[in-house]
């Protein structure tokens, strides 16, 4: 009642009524179960964690499981100053997780032998699918002369990197050749290749001939490695490999069914410009002393719109520093300890499946046996096996693929050599594991065998005790700004509550212990949440279907625009690929157009900042043979509901062409109107903005996409695991529910709220914008509010006028906010020289007076 008398209105329902244009409004509630309490919600969940059988999976595929230290995953992984963080932007405030991210860069750089390595991405597969576009992107002059464009794929690389592969070579017109590597043609058409190293069965060879190849026909190569194993075997870079990439999951962090893990991208020193993602950097301060800042950042796509060639926005911020922190309690001694106990089981475990007489057919490898089996033995062996509580990867009729792990004890050698022996009749065997330890030598020919040193830089050498090591993360989280210490207003990012009991579940092992290639019947109640969780999107945004698949919301975007384009082609209009995106658009929307192999053509915009109507007529008219889509933004980034948004979506659909949605402001939508009802097609959520996911310093996120009836059979696929419609386009991430553990964060987010929680959210986002709107625009203008005079959930202040009054920049407020412990509203975008302004619903009023009267005490600093 307080804020609404500062507004201007009796009850909050006036103000939505005079923000939201009438014919776009739901016209009935939400259909969602009845709210839960937080009590009984943990009570519900843990049944529905129960339903899931955690079985030992030496499955490997790139997910294997870990041991996450308890100093790691209590002080950062369940700890808000750590998880509710806000990428690095403004280095001042972030100097605790700079270092952290960093300290990954170093590892990675260190384990692979290259000189650069980004802060990290968003998972194996994707990671993959950058390297290959980013090799395309810095082939020499000859290669682009001679249009060469083929890229040569090793079928050993796993089935899901293949098919992102194929995913994203296709739209670019990148043609893809899989095979036996060693036996492709390389010729003037190639211009780069990837391996996997060890390959997907296990094996490890010697590369060196095959790179120098590559190299002398012009091609740069990319290896796909274990970072485990990188601690024995020659690394990436010291074999003459361009880059190196692949997951961090075994360093500490859970398998969660498939993600969030953070992948890395290193490569050499030549190439640093063109690397995607964030490079985290050393500089110095104003006083001479060392200082972390991000020394290239992701958002290359604001300066370079269309012409970004990546849309990496969101990486695994989270989980890199996890890893990071692995490396930095284990230091050198103690990760190469972990990889020989590994590799140790697995030759006890191959020289004794030798002695029970099966054929082992790897020669070297690492953790991973590829074992030949009769065929009628091999469903003894299945059967065996689950009723045991293990799971082996079943590669054809007669082989078996078995992975070990940081995670695997004596026992379970014990019962794998068991299944086997009993599969044939045989006698169990009887070993003393460590008797058999000792006689064991790692036996690779000596030029595969590491000899450089790694992690010799002085944070990998000081915190190998947990007193030690839990100062040091608490004095780099008392470093930064997070939600535990102010609200973080950031405009068109939506800093809101991840409320604790939300995060509980992702902990326990009933969800962070499972595989994602585990048969369907022991993760019922992952299927539970996440056929509930497609329901619930679908309720709220009145489309058909979802995927859970894309893994952030830049990926989201791609994957709609990928669907689109399925769809055209099935109707056999390929040929229509032109995209019309607004100049408001956040500039991943350009370039996932880009990606998608299409045509960006911008709309204009009024001066109240809503589509130019006219230029749309005329751009979707002059272009509706080849009109592939629109991206728009509802309500639009510049924080207001757009009242011609059904017409807009008409005169597209007119012309031909779909309509995608970014959800980047879903918040300001969800109970009161939704994207079917303005006329989209498909759109992407950001489930860490809008339903509560964290956002961890820059990542996890997610971008699941929801498609009406005629989008829905295109939704992705995947190779392994049965996802998508009937006519699904083909992988886009790699795992299947993308990054499925940290669903049960937004899954807990509807239950607990329901359909009048929801809807209280986007009322409460609105009239906390509006309330601070009312307190701040005699001081600071505001650049765009609709015909009411009502802004959004957000909304943007005026400051480029000080700048000439007082020489005083956006960016001299952005960093006096810190003062006043502020994180600064989105500095810049979409207007430059502005601030970008959303409280969220979940700021109380002190909050929100408290960030005004900074606001105002620094418009009297500049008047003075």
């Amino acid at each position: 009642s307080q804020m609404l008398k500062i507004v201007g209105e009796k009850i909050i329902d006036d103000l939505i009524e005079k923000t939201i244009p009438e014919k776009i409004k739901l016209k009935k509630p939400l259909d969602l179960p009845i709210p839960v309490s937080e009590y009984k919600y943990l009570q519900d969940i843990r049944k529905i964690a129960n339903k899931n059988k955690v079985y030992k999976s030496f499955i490997g595929l790139g997910y294997y499981n870990c041991i996450t230290p308890a100093v790691i995953q209590r002080n950062i992984f369940e700890n808000p100053g750590w998880y509710t963080q806000y990428t690095p932007y403004q280095a001042e405030i972030s100097q605790g997780r700079l270092e952290a991210l960093i300290n990954f860069q170093t590892m990675i750089s260190d384990l692979t032998g290259l000189e650069i390595s980004n802060a990290s991405l968003l998972d194996e597969g994707t990671a993959a699918a950058e390297a290959m576009t980013m090799v395309h992107r810095v082939r020499s002059r000859e290669l682009v002369k001679r249009d060469a464009n083929v890229f040569l794929v090793s079928d050993k690389c796993f089935l899901q990197t293949i098919d992102i592969l194929k995913t994203r070579s296709e739209p670019i017109g990148i043609e893809l050749k899989i095979g036996d590597i060693e036996k492709m043609d390389i010729n003037e058409n190639v211009f780069g290749a990837i391996i996997q190293y060890p390959d997907s069965d296990g094996s490890i060879m010697d590369y060196r001939k095959l790179i120098n190849k590559i190299h002398d026909a012009g091609g740069l190569v990319v290896m796909a490695s274990d970072l485990l194993s990188l601690t024995l075997l020659t690394p990436p870079g010291e074999l003459g490999a361009d880059v190196a990439i692949g997951s961090s999951q075994r360093f500490g962090v859970p398998v969660g069914y498939g993600g969030p893990h953070a992948a890395y991208f290193a490569t050499k020193d030549d190439f640093k410009r063109h690397v995607p993602g964030r490079i985290i950097g050393v500089s110095i301060d104003a006083h001479g002393n060392k200082a972390y800042r991000m020394a290239l950042q992701t958002r290359e796509q604001h300066i370079r719109r269309e012409k970004a060639t990546s849309n990496i926005c969101t990486a695994q911020a989270l989980l890199a520093i996890m890893a990071g922190m692995y490396g930095v309690y284990h230091g050198s001694e103690g990760l190469k300890s972990i990889a020989e106990r590994i590799y140790t089981l697995t030759r006890i475990l191959d020289l004794q499946l030798q002695k029970l007489g099966f054929e082992q057919e790897n020669d070297f490898f690492f953790d991973t046996l590829k074992i030949k089996v009769n065929t009628g033995h091999i469903r003894s062996i299945e059967s065996n096996a689950l009723q045991t509580g293990i799971n082996f990867r079943y590669i054809d009729k007669q082989t078996i693929g078995i992975s070990l792990d940081e995670s695997t004890q004596v026992d379970d050698i014990k019962n794998i050599l068991r299944i086997f022996a009993e599969s044939i009749g045989k006698e169990n065997p009887v070993i003393d594991c460590e008797t058999e330890a000792e006689k064991i030598m790692l036996i690779y020919p000596s030029e595969m065998l590491r000899k450089s040193e790694y992690l010799t830089h002085t944070v990998f050498n000081s915190f190998q005790s947990e007193t030690k090591m839990m100062r040091y993360i608490k004095s780099l989280e008392n470093k930064d700004l997070s939600l535990t210490t102010s609200m973080i207003p950031l405009g068109s990012c939506t800093m809101k509550l991840n409320a604790a009991t939300e995060m509980l579940p992702i902990t326990w092992a009933n969800f962070s212990s499972i595989h994602p290639f585990v048969p369907d019947d022991q993760v019922e109640g992952y299927k539970q949440i996440i056929n509930e969780l497609e329901q619930y999107l679908c309720e709220i945004t009145g489309f058909a279907a979802f995927s859970m698949q894309p893994n952030s919301g830049a990926q989201g975007e791609y994957s709609s625009l990928l669907v689109i384009r399925a769809y055209h082609k099935d109707r056999g209009e390929d040929h229509r690929n032109v995209v019309l995106i607004p100049s408001s658009a956040h500039g991943t929307n350009p370039a996932s157009a880009i990606m998608a192999g299409m045509k960006v053509i911008v709309v204009k915009c009024d001066e109240k900042g809503n589509i130019d109507l006219e230029d749309l007529k005329i751009k979707a008219t002059e272009n509706s043979e080849n009109l592939s889509a629109l991206m728009v933004t509802y309500p639009s980034t510049h924080g207001v509901y757009e009242e011609d948004i059904i017409e807009v979506c008409k005169i597209v659909h007119e012309n031909g062409g779909q309509v995608f949605m970014d959800g980047a402001n879903m918040n300001a939508q969800v109970g009161l109107t939704s994207p079917a009802i303005i006329g989209a097609d498909i759109c992407h959520l950001n489930l860490h903005k809008t339903f509560a996911i964290p956002h961890g310093g820059g990542g996890p996120g997610m971008g699941p996409i929801g498609a009406a009836s005629h989008l829905a059979p295109f939704l992705p696929s995947h190779p392994i695991v049965k996802t998508g419609g009937e006519k699904a386009i083909k992988a886009v991430s790699s795992a299947p529910f993308g990054s499925a553990n940290v669903l049960l964060i937004s899954y807990a987010y509807i239950k607990m709220l329901g359909a009048d929680g929801l809807t209280d959210v986007s009322k409460f986002s609105i009239l906390n914008a509006n309330y601070i709107k009312s307190k701040l625009e005699k001081y600071y203008p505001i650049l765009y509010a609709g015909k009411n005079n009502r802004v959004a959930h957000e909304m943007i202040l005026e400051l480029r006028h000080f700048k000439k009054e007082a020489g005083v920049e956006v960016e001299d407020v952005a960093k006096r906010l810190m003062d006043y412990n502020f994180h600064a509203p989105t500095v810049s975008f979409p207007v430059p020289g502005t601030l970008m302004v959303e409280p969220t619903e979940s700021e109380s009023l002190d909050e929100l007076d408290r960030f005004c009267d900074a606001m105002i005490t620094i418009y009297n600093e500049i008047q003075d």
